[in-house]
């Protein structure tokens, strides 16, 4: 493809991104709040539409396809019981996050360890786990971008500079506007990527296979190893155990909890994302076994999508094209948002708590430039497949699950529990990783996840919870009740906003 086509698609795309950005930022208010979460004030088709975009990012139109191309169907039940394990935890979760985070003003997720175990290290050392495992997962966005290019302009437009183009435009939308930009640019990127994908996999489907009833006959007769599932379970469990509760553990998803203007505008949110992970899921697994029938035997998975927008018409390439850049985009922006929040709410303010929300505000601007030159640094590195650097960092993050389960369900559960299982799970896994040690072929996110539940339980019981831990629990509790405020029977919020 004409490496002046993609620099017009990417210009023209970009150009739209931007007046939204625009027009969103006008309607931006003064403080942190409203920069790092909205002001609250999304509705629902937003909401959902920002989730979307920031979970379904190009992990899937390059990762997720990748990983069909080389380990068949398995991928479609790995991604798929990361989605219904995020709806459930969205429905037990997202009312819980939501008014405890009105009542107390909270804008990232540390702030709720925080508060709940009543020691500022707790969110401290959250942040920190989060950046040291979201730059991983946010350079895979910047390595799906240089890919893409690289691949459809036959290295015309080098790999890096799909990187650093992506860097400027998610860097822009978040520094400029935050998350009302953001999420508003989300919104346009979801939809790009659901209508794109939705018809570039329809003309595939019938321009190299007559119909849907071909595809299949044809993926019988000539993958067979393919449309079997084929993993083991070792392979499973490892891959998808951090992504079954990737809803809590990483925090540019687990923020956007904290958005919607109402409870009816979170019940929303998860509709629309229910339904969008379902089709968007289905669409990339499609794509990677056509892709293994169209050209097998590619050295590189992660190059397939690339690969098969060569074999279409130049239009729909580009079409193809554009719904991969708006995910790796809007899932890169957000991420930078999230942790430049998480620098100034979690890091910054705890060094010095009379600093004042416009220098909160700066201090989250800087830091999201310097994450995304981290990230362009890493993603110069390639260190490996997509799909399994992205469950590497999810794997790391693991380690805050039993601290956040704890907030909610366990009285029992105390700052040194959180602490102790945080710091040691976490420097376990990431070591386990880096050294690539997976005991009796399971992955280290199971041994270190397990590591991580040992040490909260035990250390939590041998030591005194916070004073406030009834109260806290029992004061959700009540409002989920009283107010009919379970997330599929709402009334009325008019208690929920008391601080």
């Amino acid at each position: 493809m004409s490496s002046m086509l993609v620099w017009m698609a990417m210009i023209f795309w970009s150009a739209i991104a931007v007046l939204i950005a625009a027009a969103a930022r006008k309607n931006l208010m003064a403080g942190a709040s409203e920069f790092f979460i909205g002001g609250r004030r999304l509705r629902g088709f937003v909401s959902g539409m920002t989730y979307a975009a920031t979970t379904y990012s190009a992990f899937m139109l390059v990762g997720l396809v990748g990983l069909t191309y080389k380990t068949g169907v398995g991928a479609l039940g790995f991604e798929m019981t990361y989605l219904i394990f995020t709806v459930l935890l969205l429905v037990t979760f997202g009312p819980r996050f939501w008014l405890v985070g009105n009542w107390y003003d909270h804008i990232t997720p540390p702030e709720l360890l925080a508060n709940r175990y009543r020691n500022k290290w707790v969110g401290v050392v959250a942040a920190v786990i989060s950046f040291f495992m979201l730059i991983p997962y946010a350079s895979v966005q910047l390595m799906g971008m240089g890919f893409l290019v690289s691949g459809i302009t036959g290295g015309e437009v080098t790999f890096m500079t799909g990187v650093l183009l992506m860097v400027a435009l998610s860097g822009f939308t978040a520094f400029w506007a935050g998350m009302r930009s953001v999420a508003w640019t989300d919104a346009f990127q979801a939809v790009t990527m659901m209508v794109t994908s939705l018809g570039a996999l329809a003309y595939t489907m019938f321009h190299f296979f007559g119909s849907p009833a071909g595809f299949a006959k044809a993926a019988a007769r000539d993958i067979p190893d393919l449309v079997s599932f084929t993993w083991e379970p070792a392979f499973f469990i490892g891959l998808t155990l951090p992504w079954a509760f990737f809803a809590l553990t990483n925090p540019q998803v687990s923020q956007r909890m904290y958005v919607p203007d109402s409870v009816v505008s979170l019940r929303r949110m998860i509709i629309y994302f229910a339904l969008f992970g379902f089709i968007y899921t289905i669409i990339s697994t499609l794509f990677g076994l056509e892709a293994a029938m169209i050209m097998p035997g590619l050295e590189n998975p992660d190059t397939a999508m690339p690969r098969m927008l060569s074999k279409v018409p130049t239009a729909m390439g580009l079409i193809i094209f554009v719904g991969i850049f708006a995910a790796a985009t809007s899932t890169l922006g957000s991420i930078a948002l999230t942790l430049g929040s998480m620098f100034a709410r979690d890091i910054a303010k705890q060094v010095r708590p009379d600093i004042s929300e416009s220098a909160e505000r700066f201090l989250g601007q800087v830091s999201i430039v310097a994450l995304l030159g981290a990230c362009i640094v890493f993603a110069w590195l390639r260190p490996g497949l997509i799909t399994v650097i992205s469950s590497m960092a999810s794997g790391g993050l693991l380690v805050m699950a039993p601290a956040i389960v704890g907030v909610f369900f366990w009285r029992r559960a105390t700052a040194a529990g959180a602490l102790v299982s945080m710091l040691i799970g976490g420097v376990v896994t990431a070591v386990m990783y880096l050294a690539k040690i997976y005991p009796m072929g399971w992955w280290p996110c199971v041994w270190g996840g397990g590591l991580t539940l040992i040490l909260f339980l035990g250390v939590s019981v041998a030591t005194k919870p916070p004073d406030n831990a009834d109260d806290f629990i029992n004061r959700i509790e009540r409002e989920l009740d009283e107010n009919n405020f379970r997330l599929w029977s709402v009334k009325n919020k008019s208690k929920l906003m008391e601080p």
